[in-house]
């Protein structure tokens, strides 16, 4: 096979799979639009269309993640385009895993299609699809275990805020009505108490990845931690969720103090993720972690 076969070949397969992601976007899109309709009309057979329509997704999404392993011939989350959409798959797939109880309740599931959307667009629309090969620091047996086990806490946390929001909105919708988002008043807690169990299952895989990224980061660099915008933004991150945490503790502060904080700890996941990349963009911060960019 000549050379100019194999770069029409992977030419071919990048025209096919970002076709494919397309659709994955749109339909995402799809799912959170039919949650939030059923939530404006309030009817209890609404949850099942988009939780379908999210099942179908993820094995459509399932199969341009295999292709662009098979084009790349490693794992699908060095560049952002990759982790951007490695980030929506991860996030569906938990949110379906732990929605079982609550699929006629349409709030999480559009605040977790939404966010995999947007996600999804943006990796389209602001960054490039071409495939490269893996960066020098990034040639480490760490790079499959740090990053699979952070983008699982990010996941995790996505999932974990929102419910967490829905937990919140229905709690004041339901000071002035008996029956508000699908919900009754007593079928509020699980709600709050799966957000707290998701957070404690997150933060030791959130852990775990800042450890691996400092043992990883001093085989590459030569140092553990020096202070890089990702690194520094992570441990804020950590640290809110590890305060989150202590909140459930202290009784006065177990609901609105402890709310907060975890969908703080969203928005500081989310800066760790992509907000420390434009910031480093915008201020001409220099950063270790530009190859992800």
């Amino acid at each position: 096979m000549s050379v100019e076969d194999v770069l029409s070949r992977g030419a071919h397969l990048l025209t096919v799979e970002v076709r494919l992601l397309w659709a994955v976007g749109i339909l995402y899109m799809v799912a959170a639009i039919l949650s939030l309709y059923g939530l404006i009309t309030a009817t209890h057979r609404s949850g099942r269309m988009p939780h379908a329509i999210l099942g179908f997704t993820l094995i459509l999404h399932t199969g341009v993640i295999l292709l662009r392993i098979f084009e790349t011939g490693r794992a699908p989350f060095q560049t952002l385009y990759e982790s951007l959409s490695w980030f929506s798959f991860t996030s569906a797939v938990t949110y379906l895993f732990v929605s079982k109880r609550w699929r006629r309740v349409g709030l999480p599931c559009f605040f977790v299609t939404l966010i995999a959307s947007c996600a999804i667009f943006y990796a389209l629309l602001g960054r490039s699809p071409e495939a490269k090969p893996l960066s020098p620091p990034l040639q480490s047996w760490w790079f499959e275990w740090h990053v699979v086990v952070a983008f699982s806490s990010y996941a995790v946390f996505v999932v974990s805020s929102a419910f967490e929001a829905t937990y919140l909105i229905a709690k004041r919708l339901l000071k002035t009505r008996d029956y508000a988002l699908g919900l009754a008043p007593e079928e509020l807690k699980p709600f709050r108490t799966m957000a707290t169990k998701l957070v404690i299952f997150g933060f030791p895989m959130l852990t775990f990845g800042i450890f691996s990224g400092a043992a990883w980061a001093n085989e590459a660099w030569g140092r553990y931690w020096g202070w890089d915008p990702k690194e520094t933004w992570s441990l804020i991150t950590w640290t809110v969720f590890a305060m989150y945490l202590h909140a459930q503790s202290v009784p006065r502060w177990r609901e609105n103090v402890a709310s907060t904080l975890n969908l703080l700890g969203f928005v500081c996941m989310i800066m760790t993720f992509l907000g420390v990349n434009w910031l480093s963009k915008l201020l001409g911060i220099p950063s270790l972690h530009a190859y992800a960019v």
